[in-house]
C-alpha cells in the first residue's frame, strides 16, 4: 500500500504529507499525487468512472467462476465431495467475511494502496487456482480470494466521495452495473471456456483481467489520504457496531435492501421451478438463457442512476418498491400464462430492483445524512445487510415453493414488498439525522438545493485555500481546511467532511 504517514500526521486530524510510492517501491504518477493545496484538483471523470465498473465487473466474477465448473471435481487428486454446490456457498462466506473485515479499510488508509493490494493479492492467488491439483489448496485459495475480492466495495465508496454531488447517484451506479455484470458475465464465460478447452483456462483468464486492473487502476486511481489516521482498526469495526444501532436513515436502508433482496433472490430460485415444469417444461439451457435477459437491468443502471441524481432518494426508493409491487402482481396473476410474461417479470424486477437499491445507497451516503468519512464502514452494513436477504429469500422461497408452490412463493414476494413499503413511509424524506418516525422539512422531491448547498460549501472551501499561504506548516488551522476533517471520537458522530475531490492533482 501507499506508504504509511509518520506517527506526527497519524496523531493529527489529517493525512497531508503525500507518499510518493506505493508499496514503498512503485512511484505514484505525479498527476495522481494529493496535493494539500488543492491548486490543481482532480476531475472525476468518464474514464476513471468506467474503470471503476470494469474492475467490480471482473474482481467480482471471482465468485462465480466454480459454478459452471462443478462437474470437473474429478480432475482433482482427492476423492472427497468438498467440489461441489457447498463450495459455491463457501465463495459467498468468504465474501461476506471480506466485506464485514477488509472493506472498512477504506476509512482507514489510504484507498489507492488498498485497491491495488487487494487487486495483486486476489490476481496472485488466482495463479494457485490454475495450477494446483491439490482439492484443499484449491479451497483454501478460493476462500482467501473469496476475502480479498472486495475491491468493488472500496470503490463504491470511493466513487461517491470523488463525483461531484450532481454526479454522485450515476457514478455510484456504474459501479453497481459493473458489480452485477460480473455475476452474469462470470457464468457465461466459464461456461463457455471450460466447454472447448481446459477449465484451468478460466483460471488464466481470471488472472489476465485481474492484472489489467492492477496496471490501470496504478495509472488512473488518485491518491488520497486516509480520511479517519486516528481511529484503529478495532476502532473502525466498532464504530460499524455503533452505526448499526443508532443511524435511522442507515437502518432504514438495510431494512429495505434485507427485504428487497429476498424478493429478488426467491423469484430467481422459484423461477428455475416455474420454467422446468408445466406448463412450460423448459431445459435447463433455455431457463438459464432467461437468465441472460438480466443484462437489460444491468444496461439500464446508469440512466437510473441520473434520474436518482436529480431526485431525493426517498422518493426514488418510493417510485421502485411500487413499481416492483406492480411487477410481482404480474407474476402472481399470469405468470403460468406465457412466457412473454415472464420476460417483462424479469426486466421490471431488474431494473426497478437495482434502482431501488442505488437510491438506499444515495440515501446515507450524502455528507449532511451520515458522517461522509465513514462511507467504507457504512456501504459494508448496506452491503451485508444484502446477504441476509438473499439467504432469507433463498429459505423462505424454497420452503413455500415445497409446501404451496411457485405461486404462494411469487405471493410471498408481495408481502416482503408490502414490508418495504411501510418501513419507507414510517420515515420521510426530509428527516432530520436522529429521526426514527415522522415527517418534517417538508416534501419537496427534488434534491437541487442539496446539490447547490454542496456545491456552495465547496466553493467556499475553495476560496479559502486560495487566501491561503502556500507554505503553511502541517497542522495549521488553514491546511485543516483543505481536507476532511476527522472527528477525534470514535464514533465521528456529527462531524461534516469536505468533498476530497477538490485536493487532488489533474
Amino acid at each position: 500500500m501507499s506508504s504509511s504517514p509518520s506517527s506526527k500526521e497519524a496523531s493529527s486530524t489529517l493525512d497531508t504529507t503525500p507518499p510518493a510510492y506505493d508499496f514503498n517501491v512503485l512511484p505514484i504518477p505525479q498527476r495522481l499525487r494529493y496535493d494539500p493545496t488543492g491548486k490543481d484538483p482532480f476531475r472525476f471523470g468518464i474514464v476513471l468512472n468506467v474503470l471503476f465498473g470494469f474492475a467490480s465487473t471482473f474482481i467480482v466474477a471471482n465468485l462465480y467462476y466454480c459454478q459452471p465448473l462443478l462437474r470437473y471435481q474429478h480432475f482433482f487428486k482427492q476423492g472427497t465431495k468438498l467440489f461441489s454446490a457447498g463450495d459455491v456457498c463457501s465463495r459467498v462466506y468468504s465474501y461476506a467475511t471480506g466485506i464485514l473485515f477488509i472493506s472498512p479499510l477504506g476509512d482507514l488508509v489510504r484507498r489507492r494502496g488498498l485497491i491495488l493490494f487487494l487487486a495483486l493479492i486476489s490476481s496472485s492467488l488466482t495463479i494457485g487456482l490454475a495450477v494446483t491439483s491439490n482439492l484443499i489448496v484449491f479451497e483454501v485459495l478460493s476462500f482467501i480470494i473469496g476475502v480479498v475480492s472486495v475491491t468493488p466495495q472500496i470503490m463504491i465508496p470511493l466513487a461517491a466521495d470523488l463525483a461531484p454531488p450532481e454526479r454522485r447517484a450515476t457514478a455510484v451506479s456504474v459501479v453497481y452495473s459493473g458489480l452485477a455484470f460480473g455475476i452474469l458475465i462470470a457464468r457465461v464465460l466459464a461456461g463457455i471456456i471450460a466447454q472447448y478447452v481446459s477449465w484451468r483456462v478460466v483460471y488464466y483468464f481470471a488472472i489476465g483481467v485481474q492484472c489489467l486492473v492492477f496496471v490501470a487502476g496504478y495509472f488512473l486511481i488518485p491518491d488520497y489520504p486516509a480520511k479517519n489516521p486516528q481511529l484503529s482498526y478495532f476502532g473502525i469495526l466498532r464504530t460499524m457496531a455503533v452505526f448499526a444501532y443508532t443511524e435511522p436513515v442507515l437502518i432504514q436502508a438495510c431494512l429495505v435492501n434485507l427485504a428487497s433482496c429476498a424478493c429478488f433472490t426467491n423469484f430467481w430460485v422459484t423461477l428455475t421451478f416455474l420454467l422446468g415444469g408445466p406448463p412450460y417444461n423448459y431445459s435447463t439451457l433455455t431457463i438459464g438463457l432467461f437468465g441472460v435477459i438480466g443484462i437489460f437491468g444491468v444496461a439500464c443502471g446508469p440512466f437510473a442512476g441520473r434520474v436518482i441524481d436529480r431526485l431525493i432518494p426517498w422518493y426514488a426508493s418510493l417510485a421502485g418498491v411500487l413499481i416492483l409491487l406492480c411487477v410481482q402482481a404480474i407474476q402472481v396473476g399470469a405468470g403460468d400464462k406465457s412466457p412473454a410474461v415472464i420476460v417483462v417479470v424479469i426486466m421490471g424486477l431488474d431494473v426497478f430492483r437495482q434502482a431501488l437499491q442505488m437510491s438506499l445507497a444515495a440515501s446515507y451516503s450524502f455528507p449532511s445524512r451520515i458522517d461522509a468519512a465513514a462511507r467504507a464502514r457504512l456501504n459494508a452494513l448496506f452491503v451485508l445487510s444484502l446477504f441476509i436477504g438473499q439467504l432469507m429469500g433463498t429459505s423462505a422461497g424454497t420452503k413455500v415453493y415445497t409446501a404451496f408452490g411457485w405461486r404462494a412463493a411469487a405471493a410471498l414476494n408481495i408481502g416482503f414488498y408490502a414490508w418495504v413499503l411501510i418501513i419507507i413511509v414510517l420515515r420521510g424524506p426530509h428527516c432530520a439525522r436522529y429521526t426514527w418516525v415522522g415527517y418534517e422539512g417538508g416534501l419537496t422531491p427534488w434534491k437541487r438545493s442539496q446539490v447547490q448547498e454542496d456545491s456552495g460549501q465547496d466553493g467556499a472551501k475553495e476560496k479559502e485555500k486560495a487566501a491561503a499561504p502556500d507554505d503553511l506548516e502541517a497542522g495549521k488551522e488553514g491546511q485543516h481546511a483543505k481536507a476532511p476533517q476527522a472527528d477525534p471520537e470514535a464514533g465521528s458522530e456529527g462531524a461534516q467532511y469536505a468533498r476530497p475531490d477538490v485536493v487532488l492533482h489533474k
